[in-house]
Parts: structure tokens; sequence; C-alpha cells
């Protein structure tokens, strides 16, 4: 049972973003209105900020936000860990500049705390959540408002419509298409409130980081402190904070989408991407501010138009469809036909069968798998075109289906910094088998449809890039003996 919204939040303009996890009423009796943070790491329109400033008004306390980065979160790594202190640097100092104090915690041998977010909201009027339908800050936060004392609000910071509106009777990608963009031009305005008190500055229960003033070096000490895994680099593809993503948006302006509509599909185009994925799944931007970017561009219509539809219909899709699910990550997400025709073809002869570290660092027989595989390895990333690929070919280089998928997911979720994602989660699945049936087709396969490098090895430089592509030198990662177990799946996970 939850409690309706506080009547400053149920009359707020972007209320549909906004839901109560448990049935806790509001105590104005507090310090601050804590706004705990786990991805939507910016500061500006940031619907979670804007949400605990509208309360926090209306109450007339002031707002704390909170991001607290802990070692043993599913395949923390160097190359996690770099890129979200680097996003937690900078959503601190926009906090700042915007009048809220935001707080940190890194842990790491010389520092170890527990209980942080409940000792925070002891001192908390209300507490405000992202609403995240994967991953650990979903299993986190719903943990957190079942044990608390507090109520606690999450609220959607991912998406351009809150998938709230949109009902929850929607089967097909055109079935959403046609619903979403008649909403979009309500949406597109972000409301950045402002803060009536000074910044909250009293008492707190640790001695929190402050990383508003760390360098990089600070940064990279930091990682190196922890107990993560050392093995995976981080991506010189992707340089951190909101000055990473700025640089993005001007490339996407100026060099992407001029020729957005022509290149899109070609992997071996450098400017067919935009390479903001990253960013969007840890928050660093938005949806809105890509759009305002595209607004401004000096580009094609229907260039605009096809961006949207990538960002705006696919990526939403992917969120609606992840909200609806208990667990997005798991296998039985994909179609029932898909699971029937692939369970029945499981013992098939398999003999293009790879080691996991093979498949791993990118050394499997098949030179275009290798190529894709290379780009998660090296860069933490994969064009979209590689993706369909990559996961169909997972089916037939592991034992069985349910493998296969726990690969796929595996591979994604440690070595991609948009991993972990509704969007990743849902090419995935689609490449398990979206869409209806097939014929009959390869072994392995049954009725899921395959699919060819053509795309990208019959393009004019194809078997050139190809062969350097999955040549790339690559890091030595470590490789476990048997696919991790998600222990926040099996609800295992440290308290």
């Amino acid at each position: 049972m939850t409690n309706p919204l506080p009547d400053a939040l149920a009359t707020w303009a972007e209320a549909a973003r906004v839901r109560s996890l448990n049935a806790h009423g509001v105590r104005p009796a507090a310090r601050y209105v804590l706004c705990w943070l786990q991805q939507a790491l910016r500061a500006r329109d940031n619907p979670v900020i804007d949400a605990a400033i509208c309360l926090a008004n209306d109450l007339g306390l002031p707002v704390l936000v909170y991001h607290g980065l802990r070692e043993d979160y599913p395949y923390a790594s160097d190359r996690l860990h770099r890129f979200i202190l680097g996003a937690s640097r900078d959503l601190s100092l926009e906090c700042r500049q915007r009048g809220v104090a935001c707080i940190q915690y890194v842990d790491r041998a010389e520092k170890r705390e527990k209980g942080l977010v409940y000792r925070l909201a002891a001192e908390s009027a209300a507490v405000l959540v992202e609403d995240q339908p994967t991953f650990v800050a979903r299993w986190q936060s719903e943990r957190f408002a079942a044990r608390t004392d507090r109520a606690v609000l999450a609220v959607n910071a991912a998406c351009l419509v809150p998938p709230a509106i949109l009902g929850d009777d929607i089967g097909s990608t055109t079935a959403f298409r046609r619903r979403h963009e008649p909403l979009r031009a309500d949406w597109l305005t972000a409301s950045d409130l402002m803060a009536e008190l000074a910044p909250y500055d009293g008492p707190l229960p640790f001695v929190p980081d402050r990383l508003d003033t760390s360098t990089d070096a600070d940064i990279d000490r930091l990682v190196a402190a922890a107990a993560i895994d050392h093995s995976l680099p981080p991506s010189p593809m992707f340089p951190l904070g909101r000055g990473g993503a700025l640089e993005k948006l001007e490339r996407l302006m100026d060099t992407v989408l001029p020729t957005y509509a022509a290149v899109r599909n070609d992997a071996t185009n450098p400017v067919g991407a935009s390479t903001l994925s990253p960013y969007l799944h840890f928050g660093v931007v938005g949806p809105r501010e890509i759009m305002a970017t595209v607004e401004a561009a000096a580009a094609p219509a229907g260039a605009k138009d096809k961006f949207a539809d990538e960002l705006l219909t696919w990526r939403e899709w992917f969120h609606y469809q992840a909200s609806a699910l208990v667990e997005p990550e798991r296998y039985d997400r994909i179609s029932g036909w898909a699971r029937e025709t692939l369970e029945a073809h499981a013992a098939d002869p398999r003999p293009e069968l790879e080691t996991l570290d093979a498949l791993l660092h990118g050394e499997t027989r098949d030179e275009s798998w290798n190529a894709c595989q290379r780009q998660f390895l090296v860069d933490g990333w994969m064009h979209n075109n590689l993706r369909m690929y990559w996961g169909k070919r997972i089916i037939a280089m592991t034992p069985d289906p349910q493998t296969a998928w726990a690969t796929a997911c595996y591979l994604n979720d440690r070595l991609s910094l948009d991993g972990r994602d509704p969007s990743t989660y849902g090419n995935i699945a689609a490449s398990f088998g979206g869409g209806s049936p097939g014929r009959e087709g390869p072994a392995v396969y049954g009725k899921v449809p395959t699919r060819s490098d053509g795309s990208t090895r019959h393009r004019p430089d194809g078997p050139a890039w190809l062969e350097a592509a999955a040549t790339r030198p690559r890091p030595e990662v470590a490789v476990p003996a048997d696919l991790p177990v998600d222990l926040y799946l099996e609800g295992r996970a440290p308290a």
C-alpha cells in the first residue's frame, strides 16, 4: 500500500513523474528533504532534484542531495567507477551553483561506513529517489522504501514523457510511437525550480567526501583505493562528466546530425553514431537537453526526425517495457515463442562453442563477432548496428539458450558504460526473439531469425575495417571460472 502524493507534488507541473514507494507520510519536523541519487547524476534538468525542491519549498526546508558509491555493486571496475565519480564530481559542482547542498561518500579501505542512506533519512522529511526500472537503483530503492520509516517518493528522470501517463496496454513499438509522439511537445521544457532556503549546512551522521574540489588525479586515487576489478581499464573514448557530455552534444550538432540519416547504420563510419548513450545511462545528460541540441542543429529535417525516433521512440519504448517487468534482466522476458523454439533446439550440436575467455577477449573464430566484442572491451560501447549480430551469434557460441542470455548480459553489463540499462536489455531481448517468428532455420536457432555481417562486410571498406577492429590491442581482463550470479537479483546482496 502506498500513500497519495503530498499536495505540493500532486500539483507540481511534472507530478506525473512521481509515485510513492511506501505508505509513510511526509514529516515536516525535519532538517531537510533528502534527494538520494544513484544514476541521474546531473544537477540541471533533473526532475528528482526538482521534485525535492518543490516539496522542500512547501515545507520550508532545504534540500540535501546525496550520492554514494560502494565497492560491491555488480561488475564494479575501474571503468565504471571512474566514469561514475567524474559524473558525481560535476553533479556536486552544479548543485553548488544551483544553491543546493550535495554530499558524497566513496567506499574504500580507509573509509567504510554502513547504512548511510538510513542515517541520512532519519533527519529527513521525505526521501526522493530515481524511478529506475533496472539494475541496482531499482533494487536498492525498493528495499530501502520497505525498511525505512520515512516517505520515499520515486521520480522518473530518464524519459522525456513519463511512462505513467502512457497507460499499461501498449504492445508494440508502432502503438507506442502513436501514443508517445503527440505528447512530446508538452514535456520539452525543464522546470529547474529554485530552492527558497540557503543550502543545508547542518550536522551530518558521517564525514562526507567533497568531490567538487577533486582533480582527475584525485578521482584516480579513489578508484585505485577501491576493492573493485582493476583489470578493466577506463575508456578513453568517453571523457568524464559534464564536459564529456557537452563534447558529445557539440559533436552531435556539428558532425553527426548533418549526415545521420545516411550513415547511422554504417559501423565503419566514425560519424554515424552520437556515442551519447553512456552519458544518458548515468544521467549526466537527459533527453530534453539532447532534443534542444537536435532542434538547434543545422541539419536536414529527416535526419533530426530519425534521431528523435531513436532517442524518444526506441529508447523510451525499452524503458516503458522495463517498467512493467519485475526483473527486466531475466531470460524469461524474451517472447514465449522464442523461448519455446530455442529450448526445443537446446540439444542441437553446437560446433561453434567458445570459451568465456575467448568471448570476453574477442578471440573467437568469428572475425566479425570479435570486431563487435572488441568495441565493448576496449571502448566500453558498441555501435547499434553491430549489437544485433553480436547478440544473435552468442546463441550458437554457448551451450544452451539460458547460458547465451546470461553471457550476453554479463558481457554487456561488465564491459559497457551503457550496460545495465533498459535499452541494452531490450536490444538483447530483441536479438533473442523480437518481433514475429520466422521459418524454421538453422540448427540451434529454430524460428529465431539469424543475422549476417553483410551490413558491415559488404561496404567498400568493410572487410578491412572488420579485420582491423577484430585485432585492436585490448586489455587482459580477469575471467571468472563461471558466469557470476547477480546477488541483487537473487535477493542476497550485501546490506
